[in-house]
């Protein structure tokens, strides 16, 4: 539940309530009209909006008649509301923003804004995300379910909630299997020394291909039985096979240490597919027992039909379970060794149907939890040229496209620098810029939609970017340091391009809550971007350093809180913006 935390629309929700009282002799909560604040259409409509329509329609009102009723009522509005216009169904207010920016201005730049409680009683939720395969590489399509869910974990801990970070990397299977058989029977060369994770990718996707190639020719059979004797290792726990799984696990789980060391994103518990399997198919025989599975055809699952879901397979006709069945037994395990009151599983689009069956086995079998598991899909990362595969090899490798863009910003925006900086601060700083690009460009579409990736856009310092949001932020930290200390406190805000920019901090808070309540951090991304450009508009028409005293202090301190917003918002990506660029 997210509290009524902005000040100024508080006052104003209470001052509405009391003033429906007074003309109507009316009950309408203060909690229920902050909830239905909006924007106006125009600037010119005035700032803030209150629609009439559910008053109207409980008290039996003309929607238009009540907004005008209510402009005339009330002539004591609070300080910060210069003045009262009803238009149509909605009564509008202009707002006074250099009162506004008098409270404001101080709360941001001393830090106390952001720690303004938002939300009260929240459940106890986990949140899985990134479940990379061992085995195969990591590529930028990965990134995306990996920006999407360390953005969100950010932003549910800003709000207040108590969350339970978690992945669930898949570490066994006919992938795993094609990887060890190509490099056994396969590969001729030599172990490489480093990046030996990315390398068993390679070996995945040359085993697959040639698993295809050799597929309706007598080769068939031998390379069958080759894959199955590995499965039965790995599934045995013991063997050559197996020996090897365990030696190249660690190289993929290298691999997966070190993409999460640089994008700084750490988890409070790893679960893995492999620790499940055997308890998965131990559970799913336990409930067949119980009755509530029945076998069908020699397979052991339950019967959805009822749910319009059909029938979730658990056990195969050999004995062994399927994803579903790892999936029960997983949520079984986060619900008893974390308590957890909500599961969020941020899965791509594809597996709609497999959830909503996993959900409902999970009702059935009486976990009382399951009706607050949810499954936030998300839309594919594409090339311009289409889609990409790991089985066929079109991909763009993670660790060669870091490499790759940090040449590209090194090249394009430090190479000036060169003489100034050390080769190290050239390097660390690129480094940020690499991930500013990467987590923006992940996390600026909202997750429903496609995403094309295209490292030229991406790395744009004049357009919707990660690098443009932290090169406003280098050019206010350059020309604060230059300017010095304030000379006086007081606020000034008469520019428009002034009270544009207080009026989007003043949205900050109520930015993150909605990022958090719909899982989109495209919301705060967007706000990110109208931000930095409003003070660019405001550096280019509004001097700073010229201006005489006391304006020049009021915009230094109006410059700071934009800098200390965007760094926040920035932070609640996994973004850092870099002192100078």
């Amino acid at each position: 539940m997210f509290l009524n935390h902005d000040q100024f629309r508080k006052e104003l929700a209470l001052a509405i309530s009391e003033t429906i009282q007074k003309a109507f002799s009316l009950s309408f909560a203060s909690e229920k009209i902050y909830s239905l604040f909006g924007p106006t259409p125009s600037k010119e409509a005035g700032d803030l909006s209150f629609p009439l329509f559910i008053l109207a329609k409980e008290a039996k009102l003309n929607p238009a008649a009540a907004a005008k009723t209510l402009a005339e009522t009330q002539t004591s509005w609070p300080a910060f509301v210069a003045r009262v216009q009803a238009q149509g169904p909605y009564l509008n207010f202009f707002l006074d923003f250099n009162t506004i920016a008098s409270t404001l201005l101080p709360q941001i730049n001393s830090g106390e804004f952001f720690k303004k409680q938002l939300t009260q009683n929240t459940p106890k939720t986990m949140i899985e995300f990134s479940q990379p395969n061992t085995h195969k590489e990591l590529h930028v399509g990965h990134m995306r379910n990996l920006c999407l869910g360390d953005s969100l974990i950010r932003l549910h801990r800003y709000a207040g909630f108590d969350i339970v970070s978690t992945t669930f990397p898949g570490d066994v299977g006919t992938h795993v299997a094609k990887c060890l058989w190509f490099l056994k029977y396969h590969y001729k060369g030599e172990i490489p020394q480093t990046r030996k994770g990315a390398w068993l990718g390679t070996l995945y996707t040359a085993g697959n291909n040639l698993l295809e190639e050799q597929r309706g020719t007598p080769q068939e059979e031998k390379n069958r039985e080759q894959l199955t004797l590995i499965l039965k290792q790995l599934e045995q726990k013991s063997g050559e096979y197996y020996d090897l799984w365990k030696t190249t696990r660690e190289w993929s789980i290298e691999l997966m240490n070190e993409v999460y060391k640089w994008a700084n994103v750490k988890f409070d518990v790893w679960y893995w597919e492999s620790e499940v399997d055997s308890a998965s198919v131990k559970l799913a025989r336990e409930y067949f027992a119980k009755g509530l599975f029945i076998e069908d055809q020699g397979c052991v699952g339950i019967d959805l039909s009822e749910y319009k879901l059909g029938f979730c397979m658990l056990l195969k006709t050999d004995g062994n379970g399927l994803y579903a069945t790892k999936d029960i037994e997983l949520a079984r395990r986060k619900f008893q060794d974390f308590k957890i009151e909500k599961n969020i599983y941020i899965v791509d689009k594809r597996q709609e149907h497999h959830f909503k069956q996993v959900f409902k086995t999970l009702e059935l079998m009486g976990f009382e939890q399951a009706k607050d598991c949810y499954h936030l899909q998300y839309d594919f990362v594409e090339l311009p040229d289409g889609a990409m595969s790991s089985r066929k090899g079109n991909i763009v490798p993670l660790q060669a496209l870091i490499d790759n863009m940090v040449a590209m910003i090194k090249e394009q925006y430090l190479s000036r620098y060169t003489n100034e900086w050390s080769s190290e601060e050239i390097e660390a700083t690129a480094q940020i810029v690499a991930k500013g690009a990467i987590k923006y460009g992940m996390t600026r579409i909202d997750p429903s939609k496609k995403i094309v990736f295209d490292m030229q856009e991406w790395l744009k310092l004049d357009g919707e970017s990660g690098p443009y949001a932290q090169y406003v932020c280098a050019r206010i930290n350059s020309m604060l340091n230059k300017l010095g200390t304030p000379q006086s406190s007081q606020i000034i805000i008469e520019a428009p391009q002034e009270k544009e920019i207080v009026g989007l901090l003043m949205n900050f808070n109520q930015v993150v809550e909605q990022s958090t309540t719909q899982y989109k951090p495209s919301i705060l991304t967007a706000y990110i971007f109208e931000l930095a450009r409003a003070f660019n508009s405001f550096y280019a028409e509004c001097p700073v350093g010229p201006s005489a005293e006391p304006v020049k202090s009021s915009r230094m301190i109006l410059s700071n809180a934009v800098l200390k917003t965007l760094k926040t918002g920035l932070e609640l990506l996994g973004i850092q913006a870099p002192e100078k660029m």
